[in-house]
C-alpha cells in the first residue's frame, strides 16, 4: 500500500480572526485566504508552507463560523468540545492535529480498523475558490473526536484539485514533524516520510516552522 504523506497542520483558534492575529504575531506573516466549510459550520486561513521534504504541506487555521448554520452534526477536529473550545477562548490558538493525504482512502480506513482505532467514515465535501471548486474525501468520526490526542492522522483523499497547487510562497517552512505515543504497529502503516513517530511520550505532535522571526516550535497538549 502507498505510503501517506503530511498534508496539513491545524491550528484551532475561538475565532478565525484571534487565528489570524496569532499567525501575525506567532510566524511574522499573515495567513492566506480560505473559505467556508458549509458541512460542517467552519472557516478557514491557510499558509503554504511546503518543502522538498513536505511537498504540497499547508498550514490551516480553522474556527467555527459564527455565520453559518449549526451543521447538524459534530464538526470535525473536536471543534465542538467544551473543554477544548474554553481553551481556545481564554489561551488563544494552538496545534491541535495534522490531516495526511492518502491515495487509498478506504484501505488506510480498514487497516486502522482492524489496528482497533475508529478513524471515522468518510465524508464527501468541497468548497468554492477563486480557481474552481475543491473536492475531498475525509475520514470523520460521528463524534467529531480526535483519536490518540490529535497525534493519529485524519485522513484525506483530494479530487483532481490540492489547494497548495495555487498558494504563493509564505516565508514560512515545516522543518520537522513528529508524533508521540503511537504504537509500532501505527508507525508501520504511517510510513511518513520526513516524520519522527516516537512511541514513549503520551501522544502528542510537535512542529518546527522555519519563519521570518526564525524557527518556532507548535506543541500539542
Amino acid at each position: 500500500m502507498n505510503p501517506i504523506e503530511v498534508d496539513h497542520l491545524i491550528v484551532a483558534a475561538h475565532t478565525l480572526e484571534a487565528g489570524a492575529a496569532w499567525c501575525e504575531l506567532t510566524l511574522g506573516v499573515s495567513p492566506g485566504p480560505g473559505g467556508r466549510h458549509a458541512l460542517m459550520g467552519t472557516h478557514n486561513r491557510l499558509l503554504n508552507i511546503g518543502t522538498a521534504a513536505f511537498p504540497r504541506a499547508y498550514l490551516e487555521i480553522i474556527a467555527v463560523d459564527p455565520g453559518a448554520p449549526p451543521p447538524g452534526r459534530a464538526r470535525w477536529f473536536g471543534l465542538d468540545d467544551p473543554t477544548l473550545r474554553a481553551s481556545l477562548r481564554d489561551d488563544g490558538p494552538r496545534l491541535i492535529h495534522f490531516v495526511a493525504r492518502t491515495s487509498n482512502l478506504d484501505g488506510h480506513r480498514g487497516v486502522l480498523r482492524r489496528l482497533g482505532f475508529r478513524p471515522g467514515e468518510p465524508l464527501r465535501a468541497s468548497r468554492d475558490t477563486p480557481q474552481g471548486l475543491l473536492s475531498w474525501q475525509i475520514l470523520v468520526r460521528s463524534d467529531g473526536t480526535l483519536d490518540q490526542g490529535g497525534a493519529l492522522p485524519t485522513l484525506i483523499q483530494w479530487g483532481d484539485r490540492h489547494p497548495a497547487d495555487t498558494m504563493a510562497a509564505s516565508g514560512v517552512t515545516l522543518q520537522s514533524l513528529t508524533l508521540d505515543g503511537l504504537g509500532a504497529d501505527v508507525a508501520g502503516l504511517l510510513r511518513l516520510p520526513g516524520v519522527d513517530i516516537r512511541h514513549g511520550g503520551p501522544p502528542s505532535l510537535r512542529a518546527t516552522l522555519s519563519t521570518p522571526r526564525g524557527d518556532v516550535t507548535l506543541e500539542s497538549r
